[in-house]
């Protein structure tokens, strides 16, 4: 990847990564400072820890759509700034009302996909999927490390401290923004990294596509619920003060991520990424009974911890890519577009949910509902088709290709080439490809050259 090009992809990974260290720095220390707050109730701290997701959700696509039109570091900047503002009005906050209408507007800098179609303006086809790599690569690494950094940097500052931080980090985005990352040529529809209106009913059509966006619907809505009430066990279980609690947390993310690492290997070598998938969703499911029924054993406890996080990590790292060979060609943007917003929702409906079913039935009912809906995905994934192995690639048109028909029809007899789709007025061929197979020079001249009448 040339240097301009690995600038750009770093520091918009940065951008990404700054936001998401903050927002997941109070997932294991909000549940019990809430409860601090005026008019806080099980119910409200559930909505306040929860309604970012229903916000940023919403406006996921709304806001890569608008970044066509009115540029991408434009709606970068103004997404930051309203996570900021949502941030300092969070983090002055004394009532859950106010603490819910922070989080809200928070969610309301939806620059996701802003930052993922400025990935694709900044990088040629050939060196998108490394790029797009390490964004997805530096948000994973964000998550982990804010769940050990979030009691640390409490006991430090505070919650509302981390709030704060969150409106300083912001800034520190904007700064990146601005002076770092490289203002691109011009901007471009890319298909493979943001989503197109006219393909979203497709894309809410495909059963198997569906089935990964209710996976990570339903793996962020156990993650949210859960940080209702594992901050209590920790207490009532463990012993361990809230301050204290990255002693616990890191060590069990490390042996997920350990656990992680060769399942994932093992699953894409030897194409077995299904039995990977159904392991760890059953996982999931054990690990919640085993909380839900045992969560007042100190090794119970450790034990469904570990589960849970080896089989997230395994799903965090293997649904995105899952997602990316099941979308038709040619809409992938449109299909991760979905995808992603379906996991904002899911962090939306874990938080209501887990708050509601908490104050009505209690803790180990919030166990039993995320364990139910692992149960619901568990069917879903038993029941998917293997996934292909295919992945997208981007062919870019010469002068004087031929009709799209015909030249469809020539990329899918080069080696390797399974399906294409020619965008004529984008310019180029979107192709889903058997990377041990495909024949990257001879695609590019057959897209490069005219081809013959009798190439259809």
């Amino acid at each position: 990847m040339p240097k301009h090009e690995l600038r750009a992809a770093t520091s918009l990974a940065a951008v990404f990564s700054v936001r998401m260290l903050g927002l997941f720095m109070i997932y294991p220390v909000f549940a019990l400072f809430a409860r601090g707050l005026t008019g806080a109730t099980p119910d409200t701290i559930g909505l306040a820890l929860g309604i970012y997701g229903l916000t940023q959700g919403l406006l996921q696509m709304p806001f890569g759509l608008l970044s066509d039109r009115l540029g991408r570091k434009p709606m970068v900047v103004g997404g930051l700034i309203l996570f900021g503002l949502g941030s300092a009005w969070a983090g002055s906050a004394h009532s859950i009302a106010a603490m819910i209408g922070g989080r809200a507007l928070q969610g309301a800098g939806a620059v996701g996909s802003v930052i993922l179609a400025l990935v694709a303006d900044l990088t040629a086809e050939e060196n998108r999927t490394k790029a797009m790599a390490l964004v997805g690569m530096s948000i994973g690494l964000s998550v982990l490390v804010a769940i050990v950094a979030g009691p640390v940097v409490a006991a430090w500052i505070g919650v509302s401290g981390i709030f704060w931080l969150m409106s300083a980090l912001a800034v520190v985005g904007i700064a990146i923004t601005l002076f770092v990352v490289p203002a691109p040529p011009r901007l471009r529809v890319h298909r493979e990294a943001e989503p197109v209106p006219a393909l979203i009913g497709t894309a809410v059509r495909d059963g198997e596509l569906l089935r990964l966006d209710f996976g990570i619907f339903a793996l962020h809505a156990m993650l949210t619920a859960s940080f209702l009430v594992v901050p209590g066990l920790f207490a009532s279980t463990l012993g361990v003060a809230s301050r204290r609690e990255w002693l616990v947390y890191l060590p069990i993310l490390l042996i997920s991520v350990l656990v992680m690492l060769p399942a994932i290997i093992l699953g894409e070598r030897r194409r077995r990424m299904k039995s990977v998938l159904v392991a760890a969703v059953a996982a999931l499911a054990l690990s919640q009974f085993m909380l839900a029924f045992d969560g007042g054993h100190k090794i119970a406890l450790l034990a469904a911890l570990t589960l849970f996080f080896t089989a997230f990590n395994v799903m965090e790292a293997s649904l995105p890519s899952l997602v990316t060979k099941t979308a038709p060609t040619g809409s992938t943007g449109t299909a991760t577009g979905v995808y992603s917003s379906s996991q904002y929702l899911g962090i939306f409906v874990g938080g209501v949910a887990g708050g509601w079913i908490q104050q009505r039935a209690g803790s180990a009912a919030v166990f039993e509902f995320a364990g139910a809906l692992a149960l619901v995905w568990l069917v879903l994934a038993a029941t998917m088709r293997a996934p292909s192995y295919f992945v997208s690639r981007v062919v870019r048109l010469g002068a004087g290709a031929p009709d799209p028909a015909r030249l469809s029809a020539a990329l899918r007899a080069v080696p390797g080439v399974a399906d294409a789709v020619v965008v004529a007025e984008d310019g180029v061929a979107y192709l889903k490809v058997d990377s041990k197979l495909y024949d990257p020079e001879k695609a590019a001249a057959v897209a490069g050259a005219p081809l013959k009448a009798a190439a259809g």
